[in-house]
C-alpha cells in the first residue's frame, strides 16, 4: 500500500470517531424476556376462568310488599302470644270460611274481650290443665248479645247465676227433664251461667253454660249422655224432629272445642229449631236458637263460632 493511501485510511478513521463522540448518548431499553412482556400477569395459583354472572332481577314490589306484610303479621302474633290477657276481636265478615259475604245476615256483635286468667292460672286447653279447669269467671265468658237485640233478663238468674230448673225448662218432656236433672246432681253440676236475647227479626237465642268439677266429666259423661243419639237423649222444646247440622262449616269450628250443631227438619210448627252441644274443659254449653219461619242458619253458625272462642 502507498503511504498516500494510508495516510487517507487514517485520516477516515479519525473523523468517524470524532463523529462518533460528538453523538448524544441513549440509554439502552431495558433487558426484558420476550415471552414476559407478551404474557399477562396471573398469581402463583391460577385458578379457573369464571363463568359469566347474569344480571341480578329487579325484585318485584309486589313480592316486597307481601314479605312486609307477613313479617308484620307474624309481629302481631309474636306480640298477642307474649301477652298475658287474652283477647278476641270481632271477625271481619271476609275472614270466616263459610260465613264471608256482607249481606250474609250476620250480626254485629260487639268487641269481644276473654277476661284476664288469675296470676299463673293456665287456659282451659293449656296442657298444664290437666282437669281443663276455667279459671275465669264463668259468667264472664258468655257471649253478649248483639248490637239492636233485647236481652232476656230472665235468664240473668240471681248475682248471674241461672237455677237448674231453669235451664231444665228448655226441654219438652217432664221425663226428660227428671232424668236430666238427676244426672247433673250426679255428675256434679257446680253452677249454670246463662244469657238470652231476641233480635229484631223475632230470633230468639239462649246460652247455657254450665261448669263441673273436671274435664273428664265433661267428656264422657255429660257430651256422651248428652249427644251420644241423633236424635240427642233429651228433646228440647219445640224441636219435633232433629237431625245433624250437616251445613255447618267446618272451617268455622274453633281448635279445642267439641260442637254438635243441630237443626229441626220439615215439616217443623210455627217455628223452626237451632240448637248446639258445646264441650270445651270442665264446661258443657247449650245454644239454643228458635224463629217464626226458619232459624237461619249464618247467625246461629256465627253465634257457636264466637261463644266457642270465649270458652277456648
Amino acid at each position: 500500500m502507498t503511504e498516500r493511501t494510508q495516510e487517507a485510511q487514517e485520516a477516515q478513521e479519525a473523523q468517524k470517531t470524532e463523529v462518533a463522540e460528538q453523538r448524544p448518548t441513549v440509554p439502552p431499553p431495558p433487558a426484558v424476556a420476550p415471552e414476559v412482556q407478551a404474557a399477562p400477569a396471573v398469581s402463583a395459583a391460577p385458578e379457573a376462568p369464571a363463568e359469566p354472572v347474569p344480571p341480578r332481577p329487579r325484585k318485584d314490589r309486589r313480592v316486597l310488599r307481601v314479605v312486609l306484610r307477613w313479617t308484620a303479621v307474624t309481629m302481631v302474633f309474636a306480640t298477642v302470644g307474649a301477652a298475658t290477657a287474652y283477647g278476641i276481636t270481632r271477625t271481619e265478615r271476609t275472614e270466616v270460611p263459610g260465613l264471608a259475604t256482607e249481606s250474609d245476615g250476620r250480626w254485629d256483635y260487639p268487641t269481644l274481650v276473654k277476661p284476664p286468667l288469675p296470676s299463673g292460672s293456665p287456659g282451659p286447653l293449656a296442657t298444664a290443665n290437666l282437669a281443663g279447669t276455667h279459671h275465669a269467671d264463668l259468667r264472664a265468658l258468655l257471649l253478649p248479645a248483639p248490637e239492636g237485640a233485647k236481652e232476656d233478663k230472665a235468664l240473668r238468674g240471681a248475682d248471674g247465676w241461672l237455677p237448674t230448673k231453669d235451664y231444665l225448662a228448655e226441654y219438652e218432656e217432664a221425663e226428660d227433664r227428671e232424668v236430666l236433672g238427676q244426672r247433673l246432681v250426679d255428675r256434679g253440676l257446680r253452677h249454670i251461667a246463662a244469657r238470652g236475647w231476641t233480635t229484631a227479626d223475632g230470633t230468639r237465642t239462649r246460652i247455657y253454660l254450665l261448669q263441673f268439677g273436671t274435664a273428664a266429666v265433661v267428656d264422657k259423661l255429660i257430651a256422651t249422655d248428652a249427644v251420644a243419639f241423633v236424635p240427642p237423649a233429651h228433646q228440647v222444646r219445640g224441636a219435633t224432629e232433629v237431625e245433624y247440622d250437616e251445613g255447618f262449616p267446618q272451617l268455622a269450628d274453633v281448635s279445642g272445642v267439641e260442637n254438635s250443631p243441630y237443626a229441626e227438619i220439615k215439616p217443623y210448627g210455627p217455628e223452626q229449631v237451632r240448637f248446639a252441644h258445646i264441650a270445651v274443659g270442665d264446661v258443657y254449653a247449650v245454644i239454643v236458637q228458635s224463629r217464626k219461619g226458619a232459624a237461619l242458619a249464618v247467625p246461629f253458625q256465627q253465634t257457636v263460632t264466637l261463644q266457642s272462642q270465649l270458652l277456648g
